[in-house]
């Protein structure tokens, strides 16, 4: 009598989310990625020391405490809890089902650094190669997540690995399939931003500079080679300088990774209808210009041009706190008051304000 082999186990995936002041959306975030199907999943929160309690909102969903997320453009079951939060000295990654592990950061150290709090963890968990760093403000269909975990990868393995991030509240509107950097200013532009989902196909990964830090994968070969995210961004630009770091591993896409993304939900970032807030803008164009002195010091005299005429434009229609925060945040100075009053004193310390 032969015996069938046992199934083999689910592939795996880490996940890290960077959570700062995130209460309000944080929950649908989780109850979308412990319903993903065909994986084993290790979620990381990383919390920014939010001001919003969303920790203590986190412990009482992982205790059992039920979250009906609101209508989403594909079905969403709420979880039945309680969902155990992994200890300290605990595997993030489960034998089975998914792992939720809460670490909380204690400051705002800033995007990147909550990235690799979480990136540090997931790292020493020897069963995961591959690690997704998704927004908060995101929610994500039930396949995703496997698509990320089981695509194809070339023979000399990838860095990155990026899918098509939607707008939530138009969900047939693509907000991002992937970054491009203009090399005469440094201004990064969305492949495929505004056209239609339907009607759009894949992009051609060769056209891809960088993978959005929305959402993105990136494999452990890469992460061992690149290290960890910048961190003196504080916020924007981290994704586009580390992805420069590749060497020859390529980018990929992942067609059948669709994310939802509420877009700019704490910082004031763009969305339709909607223009970025003082506080994007600061650190949209500091870090343009740290990334300019960086990786195209040729370009500073056309990244500044552009930081005037962004200015001016934004001074000629009226938005004068917006046109200042252009040119501060160009200039490294320390941010105007309105964007210093929503940041913590140990991330003013960092920006040496």
């Amino acid at each position: 009598m032969t015996v069938a082999p046992p199934p083999s186990p689910l592939p795996a995936l880490g996940v890290v989310v960077v959570a700062y002041g995130s209460a309000d959306v944080i929950l649908d975030c989780l109850e979308s990625l412990v319903a993903s199907t065909g994986v084993r999943l290790a979620i990381v929160v990383v919390d920014n020391a939010s001001p919003d309690g969303t920790p203590d909102l986190v412990r009482r969903w992982a205790s059992g405490a039920p979250h009906a997320p609101p209508p989403l453009p594909f079905p969403l079951l709420p979880s039945r809890g309680p969902r155990p939060l992994r200890a300290s000295g605990e595997s993030p990654l489960p034998e089975e089902g998914h792992g939720v592990t809460l670490i909380e950061a204690g400051g705002n150290g800033g995007f990147a650094a909550g990235v690799n709090l979480g990136l540090a963890r997931l790292a020493a968990e020897p069963a995961l190669d591959r690690f997704w760093i998704l927004n908060p403000d995101s929610v994500v269909p039930p396949g995703t997540a496997r698509a990320l975990a089981t695509h194809p990868a070339p023979p000399g393995g990838f860095a990155l690995l990026g899918g098509r991030v939607l707008y939530l509240d138009d969900p047939d509107r693509i907000q991002i399939d992937g970054g491009t950097i203009d090399r005469r200013t440094g201004v990064t532009g969305n492949l495929g931003l505004g056209q239609s989902h339907r009607a759009t196909p894949p992009p051609d990964p060769a056209r891809v500079d960088f993978v959005t830090g929305a959402s993105m994968v990136a494999s452990r070969a890469f992460h061992e080679r690149a290290g960890p995210l910048p961190e003196h961004y504080f916020l924007y630009y981290e994704e586009v300088d580390w992805a420069l770091r590749r060497g020859g591993l390529p980018l990929l896409h992942c067609p059948e990774a669709l994310v939802f993304h509420r877009a700019g939900t704490a910082i004031g970032s763009p969305a339709p209808g909607r223009p970025a807030s003082p506080f994007s803008l600061y650190f949209k164009h500091r870090g343009r210009l740290r990334f300019v002195r960086r990786h195209l010091p040729l370009a500073l005299p056309g990244a500044w041009a552009y930081s005037l005429a962004k200015a001016a434009q934004l001074a000629l229609g009226g938005h004068r706190a917006e046109a200042r925060a252009v040119l501060l945040g160009s200039a490294g100075r320390p941010p105007p008051p309105a964007v210093r009053a929503r940041l913590s004193p140990e991330a003013l310390r960092r920006l040496g304000a």
